[in-house]
């Protein structure tokens, strides 16, 4: 068995193996990105829970405009290499003009680009920041944060994560109900089960995680409404 995150995880793993099953969480789009069939009929090894990430772009952003009606210009953080980063991405400018909102495509494929990207943004400094939380961006989020909160540059995201690491706000799947999602589709199949015979899951527990420390810092203020609807405020 392996259990593996995010869709480069699955891709290393197939790429290992055509016969162990393989469980997936953390991945957004797994049929976009070749690594199953379909949902209800994965095929071969691979099946798992997929955090269908391209959906919440417009209620990300949406969130957004409730805490920043002005917020006009969009910085995106994504990696263009990533088939999932890369969908997403579409997905944000097809919905932002219904929000009457513009986006600043701020790629960021290695590691090594992160200061070079984020510097290049803040030439024409966008209103706010939406990141991807694809790898490498995921792994950098502690820096990319700092960068933000330094520059007052409000940030959301779909990973509570980077909210913990310091993102205004943050909208997505449950990670931990996801992953216990997965556990499940490891114990039928340790039993005996088929990968290619469960269906991928597709999330249905979301979390809203609003940062006050860092809205405080912003001078920003949160709608009561919205704080109501938090699954958990960080303070």
């Amino acid at each position: 068995m392996i259990f593996t995150v995010s869709t480069p995880g699955v891709r290393a793993a197939q790429s290992a193996t055509t016969t162990i099953p393989i469980v997936f969480v953390g991945v957004s789009d797994p049929v976009g990105s070749g690594l199953v069939l379909s949902l209800s009929r994965p095929g071969a090894n691979t099946t798992g829970v997929s955090t269908q990430l391209f959906d919440l772009n417009a209620k990300i952003l949406q969130l957004l405009k409730e805490i920043l009606p002005r917020a006009r210009r969009v910085a995106i953080l994504w990696n263009p290499e990533n088939q999932a980063s890369a969908a997403s991405f579409a997905d944000s400018q097809r919905v932002a003009p219904t929000l009457n909102m513009t986006i600043v495509p701020v790629r960021m494929a290695n590691p090594a680009d992160v200061d070079t990207a984020l510097a290049a943004m803040m030439r024409d400094r966008p209103d706010a920041m939406l990141v991807h939380p694809a790898a490498p961006i995921f792994e950098a989020r502690g820096h990319v944060m700092e960068f933000a909160v330094a520059n007052r540059l409000p940030t959301v995201s779909s990973f509570r994560e980077v909210a913990v690491a310091g993102a205004l706000l943050t909208y997505g799947a449950d990670a931990a109900y996801d992953t216990r999602l997965a556990a499940g589709y490891i114990d039928k199949i340790l039993k005996g089960a088929k990968p290619a015979d469960l269906p991928v899951l597709q999330p249905t527990k979301f979390e809203l995680v609003i940062n006050l420390k860092t809205a405080k810092a912003l001078g920003l203020t949160i709608p009561p409404t919205l704080l109501a609807r938090a699954d958990q405020v960080i303070e």
